[in-house]
């Protein structure tokens, strides 16, 4: 028994050698000592270096000069779809409350059921016309400052923001204007701290510690 099983192992090595050196073979002692938690340098296991096995960095590839976050102009249709969409489910909501109210002194026949579904349609693209205009006007906004300036920061938010509520009621006069910047820098300012708010916090918090 000896000898045949010395005599495989021999053959065994000898294929290894043979066809560029087989892999190495451990016994039950040296298998034993092998940690369990950590990353030893070679797990005799796998036959593999493990840290070969560690990602450290993204699994994606990114264009050359591209970045890690969208852009605006990434962002712009999904602004814009979504205000619409937004807009329209608002609208229909609004429309079915107000034909509702309006018809409530007609019985539910076909003509109070056609009111109703003119009203909301008539509503849900009214209100979805005029958010994804709102949408449209930033998206372009914010996108042509941003490749004024270079930069993109809170600063091309609340421009955008600004400049589109003065452009979308510039209908109205100067009062409008005004009226419609004024509207649009307070909720382009209200966005950028919430977005910055954690930042904010976190940095009031430490120089209190100081």
């Amino acid at each position: 028994m000896d000898g045949s099983s010395q005599g495989s192992g021999g053959m065994k090595g000898g294929m290894g050698g043979l066809f560029g050196g087989g892999a190495p073979e451990y016994s039950n002692t040296e298998l034993a000592g092998v940690p369990l938690t950590g990353m030893s340098p070679l797990s005799p296991y796998l036959n593999v270096d493990p840290r070969y096995l560690v990602q450290d960095t993204d699994e994606f590839i990114l264009p050359t000069g591209a970045n890690k976050t969208r852009g605006r102009f990434e962002l712009a249709f999904f602004t814009i779809g979504g205000s619409c969409m937004t807009g329209a489910a608002f609208g229909a909501v609004n429309g079915l409350r107000m034909s509702i109210k309006e018809t409530r002194d007609m019985g539910w026949s076909k003509p109070r059921n056609v009111q109703i579904l003119n009203m909301v349609t008539r509503q849900g693209a009214s209100w979805a016309n005029t958010l994804g205009s709102v949408a449209l006007l930033y998206s372009v906004f914010g996108v042509a400052i941003e490749k004024a300036r270079g930069a993109e920061d809170d600063v091309n938010t609340v421009a955008a923001g600004t400049l589109t509520g003065m452009l979308f009621k510039s209908g109205s006069g100067l009062k409008g204007v005004a009226r419609g910047g004024l509207a649009g820098l307070a909720l382009s300012g209200a966005y950028a701290l919430y977005n910055n708010w954690d930042h904010l916090t976190g940095s009031s918090s430490s120089s209190r510690l100081y």
